[in-house]
């Protein structure tokens, strides 16, 4: 339960972010949620790869070149996704740097939420 409203949170960051950003489109709410649910398998199945093999770069800048990989997966899913449109490289760091906050917001307030709900 707690993986799909995850999912459907981060469908409407995307969406509203689609809105809000410019060199970012989302056909629908559908593609938003397709776009998460992608975003979501990338996350744990691609980046950390992409993680391992730049881990010198990573040390290096001392872990600002994650932004470089986040913003890499998000074109990743703009590449698989077809109702998912970035413009260029800056506007996905653009967007996974706010998403990434939004995020992480809404999914601590939701775990809060959680804590408080629970016998």
């Amino acid at each position: 339960m707690k993986t799909i409203i995850r999912v459907l949170l981060t469908a409407i960051v995307v969406y509203l972010l689609s809105n809000f950003l410019p060199g970012v489109a989302v056909d629908g709410f559908t593609s938003a949620v397709i776009v998460s649910i992608v975003l979501a398998l990338l996350n744990v199945f691609v980046k950390p790869i992409l993680i391992f093999f730049t881990l010198p770069a990573t040390l290096v800048t001392f872990g600002l070149f994650l932004l470089v990989i986040n913003a890499f997966v998000i074109l990743i899913c703009e590449y698989l996704v077809s109702g998912f449109h970035v413009s260029s490289f800056w506007t996905a760091l653009l967007f996974s740097l706010i998403l990434s906050l939004i995020q992480s917001f809404l999914f601590s307030m939701a775990e809060r939420q959680d804590r408080y709900n629970r016998p």
